[in-house]
């Protein structure tokens, strides 16, 4: 109460000091128009009064003087007048008694200078304006009419000014103040206790309030950075709460402090670089503004929370038509914008390059030569040049970035980069390389279309180490290997010996990142009427497939098994919808292009036929969609389906089980895709069985509670103990054993 008490009377005294500072500055402002408006007045009226005085000055009269004098004196509401001659004498004046001020020597100059001049000056406690006028008429003697008046009348008006407009200004500052601390009450105070409250909670375990209420957005920077250390302090939280339960359980239980851990201890700090074809953050040009995005990709997806944790160089091909504004002189960029982690350098590529190089070699030779998907690859000699050349081009970089370290860590993704082992380990022997290859790798007769297979094998056993998703993979690849190239091979410990190097070919089964602390969380589930109703759609149930619109992931199969599944269960019409969400792939290339028009027709067709005004069977949103939008739909469907024809892993099946906090829910998914073999409670399906993917559906909105749930926790479980720190700990430890 006395903090409240002391609080206002300051607001008091500090509005009255306003008012008086205000009112002062009005109250000075208003004084000297009023003299300035009395001293135009007066000489007008002195203007009026010398057109008489000609004739006068010239041959006086007293009894014409005081007749004159007395009417202009009460006319014009003055004090007195006087009048002189040129010789400064007083012809005439008729001033009150008690005004004793009077002086003559101002008058000849007066007359000589020809000008009037104005003076005020204090008469026995009276304020008085005295206004000095010379009478110069032709053919008349000149003479000076000094006129008086009393402003004390200005004092007056003044004093009431100045009680009327400090009392205006005080109150209007008083209104202002009180609105302001009431704003300051409500919009500030009342919300940074919500803050404390909230904080509080946090501190205390209270997980009700795990998240900052959501009409503090409004204060910005401030709610933003405490949101991130309550993110962290809820981290820090979860992690030695999940260190404790590691410790009581003894699992070995990755998390990214751990692999941080684990990383130094093998690294010495080593400069640890990856290197893969598309970047984890891409800007681009939006209106005038430049805005940061992520690309659809699951190498991206799993990769990033390696960097994240570990730090590093990623250096990648730079796509975004933003991208060049956005780096340093060196190319480089800290990352993520939110909260820098590790350094990413990009590398540009030409047009022609990027036509190529990543469309031709790459995604019209290899990436159809991997997948065994019915579309014949196409190899040119020009994509084959530019492929040569741009392997060339990273090597270069990658170079650059090691050339003082003695034995770096080299991480190299995927397909685009079979040339950058070789290339780099004949300049940096003591490099420590592996490359892993995020596609499948097919038998040796399929492999050996390429024309330039053995180019592509000996620049991949450059690696100390060559990972795939799967033990198959591994291989079809070290047979390929034997087949094409005079080497030994050694199936007891899965190496390859070609002159003095040895490669180590071994499975990694890619992940991502989910720690227990993941698995205990559990988050409000989305109706589904709420997820549809922006689409007018509504139905019961829901399926949700993810997928980047190639010919690889069978959506075209997938869409013939819901409606196969629609024939055969007709109480589902208007009932069941499946949502696919389609990211555009690869559009310039024919085979993508016709597969999103096969897509695009295939969904219009059976919707067309299942025609409802309220309800679509296929609901495809061919749009790249962010984890924060398809998240809702993940957690909340009835199922997910993976109809993958050919997959290395297929992340989604695992970013679905992950979102499944609640242990419902059911994955239907593909035994082509690399993911089939971890996760087995899934519904394993054959896409290409058209009956077989339709009864799955109804075998998995018929599922009971009890076995979704126990199918759930072991898939659930399983990712937990092979997530992605997993995976990067169990290739860095290997990279490090290799001697």
């Amino acid at each position: 109460m006395r903090n409240t008490l002391a609080f206002i009377l300051s607001v008091v005294l500090a509005v009255s000091l306003v008012a008086f500072g205000f009112t002062a500055f009005q109250v000075s402002a208003e004084r000297d128009r009023l003299l300035d408006e009395l001293e135009v007045l007066t000489a007008k009226r002195a203007d009026e009064i010398s057109g008489y005085l000609g004739t006068i000055i010239e041959k006086p009269g007293r009894q014409d003087l005081e007749r004159l004098a007395d009417s202009i004196k009460a006319r014009n509401g003055l004090l007195g007048l006087a009048l002189y001659n040129t010789g400064d004498s007083l012809l005439y004046n008729n001033l009150a008694t008690d005004l004793t001020y009077f002086s003559a020597a101002p008058v000849q100059e007066a007359i000589e200078k020809d000008s009037s001049y104005a003076v005020f000056f204090d008469n026995a406690g009276t304020r008085v304006f005295q206004y000095v006028r010379p009478v110069n008429k032709p053919d008349h003697s000149p003479g000076v009419l000094i006129l008086y008046s009393d402003i004390g009348y200005i004092d007056q008006l003044i004093s009431k000014f100045w009680l009327h407009s400090f009392i205006r200004w005080f109150l209007q500052a008083l209104l202002i103040a009180f609105v302001t601390l009431a704003l300051l009450r409500w919009g500030i105070f009342t919300q940074m206790n919500k803050i404390v409250n909230w904080m509080k909670a946090l501190r205390t375990g209270n997980t009700e309030h795990n998240t900052p209420p959501s009409n503090l957005r409004f204060l910005g920077p401030l709610h933003k950075e405490i949101e991130s250390i309550a993110i962290e302090m809820r981290l820090a939280k979860a992690s030695a709460e999940e260190e404790a339960r590691l410790r009581a359980t003894a699992e070995a239980i990755w998390t990214p402090e751990r692999l941080k851990a684990e990383m130094g201890s093998l690294l010495h700090d080593k400069k640890i670089i990856v290197v893969s074809n598309r970047e984890p953050y891409m800007h681009i040009h939006e209106g005038k503004t430049i805005k940061c995005i992520v690309p659809a990709s699951g190498m991206i997806t799993a990769m990033e929370p390696v960097l994240t944790a570990c730090g590093g160089i990623w250096i990648a091909s730079g796509m975004g038509d933003a991208d060049r504004e956005t780096v340093n002189t060196e190319n480089k960029i800290k990352v993520p914008p939110e909260e820098p982690k590790y350094t990413l350098k990009r590398v540009w590529l030409t047009k022609e390059e990027e036509d190529h190089y990543y469309y031709g070699f790459s995604n019209e030779g290899l990436w159809p030569l991997c997948h065994i998907a019915h579309t014949r690859p196409t190899f040119r000699k020009t994509d084959w040049l530019f492929y040569k050349k741009v392997n060339e081009d990273f090597a270069r970089a990658v170079l650059e970035e090691v050339k003082d370290e003695e034995n770096p860590y080299i991480l190299i993704q995927d397909f685009h980069f079979a040339l950058l082992p070789e290339l780099i380990k004949s300049k940096k022997p003591n490099a420590r390389i592996a490359i892993f290859w995020h596609i499948p790798w097919p038998n040796p007769e399929s492999f050996g279309i390429c024309p330039w297979q053995k180019e592509i094998l000996l620049g991949m056993l450059g690696a100390d180490l060559i990972g795939f998703h799967t033990q198959y993979h591994c291989n079809h690849f070290i047979e390929t290997v034997n087949e094409a190239l005079e080497s030994r091979v050694s199936w007891a410990n899965y190496s390859i010996k070609i002159g003095n190097r040895t490669s180590i070919v071994k499975p990694f089964p890619i992940s991502i990142a989910f720690t227990l602390k993941d698995f205990d969380n559990t988050t409000t589930k989305t109706a589904t009427d709420t997820l549809l109703t922006e689409h007018g759609i509504k139905s019961q149930y829901i399926g949700i497939g993810v997928d980047r619109i190639d010919y690889t992931k069978g959506i075209v199969e997938k869409f013939l098994a819901v409606e196969r599944f629609l024939e055969k269960n007709p109480s589902y019409i208007e009932q069941f919808t499946f949502v696919q969400i389609g990211a555009p792939s690869r559009t310039k290339l024919k085979d993508y292009s016709d597969t999103m028009a096969a897509v695009e027709a295939e969904a219009s067709r059976i919707n067309l036929r299942f025609k409802s005004k309220k309800w679509k069977a296929i609901l495809l949103l061919n749009r790249h969609h962010t984890h924060q939008e398809i998240y809702p739909l993940y957690s909340s469907a009835n199922f997910c389906m993976v109809t993958s024809l050919h997959d290395g892993m297929n992340l989604v099946a695992k970013e679905f089980v992950a979102s499944r906090d609640r242990n419902d829910g059911v994955l239907i998914l593909s035994r082509f895709a690399g993911a089939s073999q971890e996760l087995q409670s899934a519904i394993i399906i054959n896409p290409y069985d058209i009956e077989e993917a339709a009864d799955a559906i109804k075998e998995a909105l018929k599922m009971t509670p009890e076995a979704q749930s126990q199918r759930m926790k072991h898939m659930r479980m399983m990712i937990v103990r092979h997530n992605i720190y997993s995976w990067a700990a169990s290739i860095l430890r290997t990279m490090a054993s290799i001697n």
